[in-house]
């Protein structure tokens, strides 16, 4: 692969038009365009000389500067079928759940592939109450990852894990908890807390600030509809969603023949660790604070090791017992000590393990969510050049 300067990336522009969407679709009349505030706007295209002679074979129209995307769609990928006892009694088909199945327990992956392609697809697993969304956007609508990542040649196939967002459909009955929890998250999260009534943030943080940003922010949260969260069964099975994921991987790999740069955060660390035990096509790993890494010796540890998967630990600011006014941070900072020992002993077997902490690379105030902070680009252009060197 071609090096690559960060430089490219903090100077895209940000207009984009998408092309060519689905399965043979063109977008002839309008364009999606994201404006400098990050707003989609539709815009009616109109038929010019000069348009004209800018059209391409599929009789799509670009714009200079724009992301043109070649092909996209979702689809969804492994889980099971469960089926019920009994015979299913057409006669009263619309009440009868004798005899009948249910498909189950997958991962559901948007993809969108760049006309530009040139590099490896990532595949992007979210973390706890979250879905795919955050990958794609930010709480104040700037450019998200996947869009960042797109522009420098990468594919991008975005997962809802089994049970949360557009892949709802499980073998298991939660019980979801209506109990109000914004300020528990917000404070975990380390963005903040809540003081008098009012949302705080850490000294220089690189959180998006206002009450619109808070707002988009926590209605991005997805409940688990396998989780007996109302009782207070918080657990996830990380073994259905590690083997969603290998499925969804395998994919990848059969439509694009290239092996996956696969992105995880918070809770979708675990799985991701996992997901190596499964599929031979993880070209990567890089793990945003993944809470805690893969236990040295663990059969997910030694699938890593077996297979040469380079990995990158990334954690934020505002981690460590010397932030007394941070309440998470010496929790995160004991979660984070598990990448030390991961990476120790990974490196003196011949793997590759790095592991950033933002403030000793000169980038500060990020918490949890470093991939919507104001300075996203900045942490995206330091994951590709990671990337460019690492992997082959």
């Amino acid at each position: 692969m071609m090096k690559k300067m960060a430089a490219l990336l903090l100077g895209a522009l940000l207009s984009v038009n998408l092309i060519g969407c689905g399965a043979g679709t063109t977008t002839t009349q309008q364009t999606q365009v994201v404006t400098e505030a990050g707003t989609v706007q539709q815009e009616e295209i109109v038929e010019s000389e000069e348009t004209m002679a800018e059209e391409t074979a599929d009789n799509s129209v670009t714009l200079d500067g724009s992301l043109v995307i070649a092909k996209q769609g979702m689809f969804s990928a492994g889980g099971t079928v469960v089926t019920s006892d009994g015979t299913f009694d057409v006669s009263n088909y619309y009440t009868s759940r004798e005899g009948s199945t249910s498909h189950v327990d997958h991962a559901n992956v948007l993809y969108q592939i760049p006309e530009d392609e040139s590099e490896l697809p990532m595949v992007f697993l979210h973390g706890y109450g979250q879905s795919r969304m955050g990958w794609m956007t930010t709480p104040d609508g700037r450019e998200g990852w996947s869009d960042m990542f797109l522009r420098m040649g990468h594919s991008v196939f975005l997962i809802d894990q089994p049970r949360r967002g557009e892949a709802g459909q499980t073998s298991v009955a939660g019980t979801i908890s209506t109990d109000p929890s914004d300020q528990t998250w917000y404070t975990q999260f380390r963005i903040g807390t809540y003081i008098d009534g009012e949302f705080t943030y850490n000294e220089n943080s690189q959180f998006p600030e206002g009450e619109d940003a808070l707002d988009q922010f926590f209605r991005q949260m997805t409940p688990d509809t396998g989780m007996d969260s109302a009782n207070g069964d918080q657990s996830i099975d990380n073994e259905v969603v590690a083997q969603a994921v290998a499925a969804a991987i395998d994919e990848v790999y059969e439509m694009t023949g290239k092996d996956s740069i696969l992105v995880t955060h918070s809770q979708g660390g675990r799985p991701g660790w996992d997901t190596a035990i499964y599929t031979d096509h993880i070209a990567a790993i890089i793990a945003i604070e993944p809470g805690s890494a893969t236990d040295v010796g663990s059969e997910a540890y030694n699938a890593l090791l077996e297979k040469n998967i380079p990995i990158a630990f990334y954690y934020g600011d505002y981690i460590g017992e010397e932030y007394t006014d941070v309440p998470a941070a010496a929790m995160w900072a004991g979660m984070a000590a598990t990448a030390d020992t991961f990476t120790e002993s990974y490196t003196s077997e011949g793997g590759v393990s790095t592991i950033y902490h933002l403030p000793d690379e000169g980038i500060y105030g990020n918490d949890h969510f470093i991939f919507q902070d104001v300075n996203n680009d900045v942490i995206a252009a330091h994951v590709e050049n990671w990337v460019q060197e690492n992997v082959d």
